[in-house]
């Protein structure tokens, strides 16, 4: 039994299919299948059942692919250790964003980042948050930004910075006039919001819902990005909220519907994720005190109510 035999085994089981796991670990299709029926004979049982298209692990295949993550994790971490004993930081890193945080937090950071650290190659995919939860659980995510707390067992999370929910609200709306709003003013029933799938969604419901009861709630007009809720706001559709990084970029002329929250400001927790593994913990350093420079100037707000960005049931 090999680590490299273990990898096969576990390209196929995410593929589902031998062609596509030899392109994705650069082999020929007919060694990868050698391999794996090498180690199915030595083992005396079959992974996968090759009957099922696509293809299926076995009962003992699924055991069997669980333990062998385990393995390869730890062949990695030997790697690891001799790059944190030499001090190196580089090599591929893949980290996931959610949408939300994505056109805000990266041009803060990612040129610094790639100038401090010109030996990391930084693959990044822009990601809703249960793929990245996904991901980092199988291997194929080092770490990722996203909205927290999330309480999953397998994963860390390090607070980045905590941001906080503004409201945009245009001058036919009945709370423009207000200086501050509070959260006992939202209605949900009168609120622009992201498509379902956004974490920030979920935030905004639950913001509401906390103070009210509402039962089968329907939303007429949702988005998938700020600018188009925004947009729709100045319409006179509605009001919406925006994470304060959003508001930076907010044209001059429509600052003036931007509203504040009464101390303490509703706000999402932005944190670095990765799985309890910690395996590149010298990239996710590096990492964490890039972000940690650049937001702490623009970002300075102390009084805060976290938001759970899970979606969660209230009773009516």
């Amino acid at each position: 039994m090999t680590i490299t035999q273990l990898k096969y085994i576990l390209a196929v089981a995410e593929n589902q299919n031998f062609t596509k796991a030899a392109e994705k670990t650069f082999v020929t299709q007919p060694t990868l299948s050698m391999q794996i029926q090498k180690l199915e004979d030595e083992l005396d049982i079959i992974i996968f059942d090759r009957g099922k298209k696509p293809i299926e692990l076995t009962d003992v295949g699924r055991k069997i692919v669980t333990q062998a993550r385990n393995i390869v994790n730890e062949a990695n971490r030997i790697t690891d250790i001799v790059d944190q004993q030499k001090g190196y930081i580089g090599g591929e890193f893949r980290l996931g964003v959610i949408p939300t945080v994505m056109p805000t937090l990266l041009p803060m950071f990612l040129r610094n980042f790639i100038n401090k650290y010109p030996k990391v190659k930084l693959k990044i995919e822009e990601l809703p948050t249960d793929t990245i939860i996904e991901r980092l659980e199988d291997g194929h995510l080092d770490a990722a930004i996203a909205a927290t707390p999330l309480n999953i067992e397998s994963i860390k999370e390090r607070p980045l910075y905590y941001e906080p929910f503004v409201g945009y609200i245009p001058s036919n709306h009945e709370l423009h006039n207000t200086e501050k709003i509070t959260i006992e003013d939202l209605d949900l029933n009168n609120m622009l919001l992201l498509e379902d799938g956004h974490c920030f969604r979920d935030g905004v419901i639950n913001l509401c819902k906390a103070n009210r009861n509402y039962e089968d709630d329907t939303f007429s007009l949702e988005s998938g990005s700020f600018e188009t809720l925004v947009r729709l706001a100045n319409e006179g559709l509605g009001m919406t909220l925006l994470p304060y990084l959003h508001t930076l970029e907010v044209k001059s002329e429509e600052k003036k519907y931007l509203h504040m929250f009464k101390d303490p400001a509703p706000a999402r927790e932005v944190s670095l994720l990765y799985h309890k593994s910690e395996l590149k913990m010298q990239i996710i350093e590096s990492l964490r005190n890039t972000i940690a420079g650049v937001v702490k100037g623009a970002i300075t707000f102390q009084n805060v109510q976290i938001i759970s960005p899970l979606p969660q049931k209230f009773k009516s």
